[in-house]
């Protein structure tokens, strides 16, 4: 069973696939085909895989959607999270990416060649449904390069979650703006090119002009103020300052609370330099406290 897990974490049994037969399991783990059947039970009863009489055992969906619910409605109803999930994805897309640069395998560094080859393709017919299809494909490939569970499964997760609820993605992002699908042609061929050149700085900083990109022209069609980048270009780390769409219950400026601790500290140390000038002050010899006798209340009182 733990076996069996692995292969639903790391993405070789993919969500919707049909796993092989018992007898063909038994052979691969060694072990009596009763005990595949008792594996694949546990498996079910968790709700990570489907029996379908007649067909076979199928992988659900059940470690990807878990996180996308309820956050799926709240996205459709409230569109400025769509602005934290491009932030978060430009956090995790970025990792992903870095990790593929250092990680994948020939194997995955050709499966990630064959759908830049794809993206391509479609970009040339102009099929842009198939483009944005080819587009979340080559993202999940990358992902599982990663060899990360957690990048993979929250990665497809999130993109689910803009997927299913936002017009605002993929192929409505290709047919609102013009020049966007070239655009973003260019950006992933650049993210492929240093993955497979095995330059993780450089395709993490890709992926995340990427994401700003997209991050920006989302925030221009639905109005939001002009806080983020306006171009294409890598935005250097940190990534966003406080977002300006929110007009109540924001964060705070850091600045203004950084000053503040810094005052404060000066101050302190001002204080001490103080107290210690004063010791070394004192007449006929003697020390004297300056802070302790500042701070003593006078004579009588209370």
């Amino acid at each position: 069973m733990r076996q069996m897990e692995t292969s639903l974490l790391d993405g070789t049994w993919r969500a919707g696939a049909k796993l092989p037969s018992e007898r063909v399991l038994a052979v691969e783990y060694d072990v009596a085909r009763n005990t595949v059947r008792e594996a694949i039970q546990r498996l079910a009863a968790r709700g990570l895989v489907q029996s379908r009489p007649g067909a076979g055992v199928f992988v659900t969906d059940q470690l990807r959607t878990g996180f996308a619910s309820p956050w799926g409605q709240l996205v459709a109803d409230h569109p400025a999270l769509r602005d934290d999930i491009l932030e978060f994805r430009r956090v995790l897309e970025g990792a992903t990416a870095w990790f593929a640069a250092l990680r994948a395998s020939d194997d995955e560094l050709a499966r990630i060649r064959a759908l830049m080859e794809e993206l391509e393709r479609t970009r040339r017919v102009d099929d842009k449904a198939a483009e944005a299809d080819a587009d979340a494909r080559l993202h999940e490939a990358i992902a599982q390069a990663s060899h990360n569970a957690m990048f993979l499964h929250l990665h497809t997760s999130v993109l689910g979650v803009l997927r299913e609820h936002i017009t605002i993605n993929g192929t409505g992002l290709r047919v609102q703006n013009e020049d966007a699908p070239d655009r973003l042609l260019e950006q992933h061929r650049a993210l492929c090119d240093a993955i497979a050149a095995r330059r993780p700085e450089e395709a993490r900083t890709a992926m995340q002009t990427h994401i700003d990109f997209v991050r920006t022209r989302v925030g221009e069609e639905i109005g939001w103020p002009e806080t983020g980048p306006t171009s294409g270009d890598a935005v250097p780390a940190p990534a966003w300052p406080n977002s300006g769409r929110r007009t109540s219950g924001g964060r705070a400026p850091k600045s203004s609370n950084a000053t503040d601790v810094d005052e404060s500290r000066e101050k302190r140390a001002r204080g001490s330099r103080g107290a210690s000038a004063a010791k070394r002050e004192a007449p006929g010899g003697r020390t004297m406290d300056a802070t302790r006798t500042r701070r003593r209340p006078p004579s009588g009182g209370s």
